[in-house]
């Protein structure tokens, strides 16, 4: 499953945090971010990729994040 997120993430130091920090949210995922793309986009590709958890978890760290479809 990959699910593809929309961020306000533009700094590449802070997207490889969150990389890390969402490492130990979804073992085993892959996680990437596109800074590059205009939604700055935050892809997870895993075996279970709970939405909600992830816009929240970004939430918390003062982070926009939305669903793209």
């Amino acid at each position: 499953m990959v699910e593809v997120f929309k961020t306000n993430i533009n700094c590449a130091d802070t997207a490889n945090m969150l990389v890390s920090e969402l490492q130990h949210v979804f073992p085993g995922a892959h996680i990437s971010f596109d800074l590059d793309d205009c939604d700055r986009i935050l892809r997870i590709h895993g075996n279970e990729v709970a939405s909600a958890r992830v816009i929240q978890h970004l939430a918390r760290r003062g982070h926009s994040c939305e669903v793209l479809d």
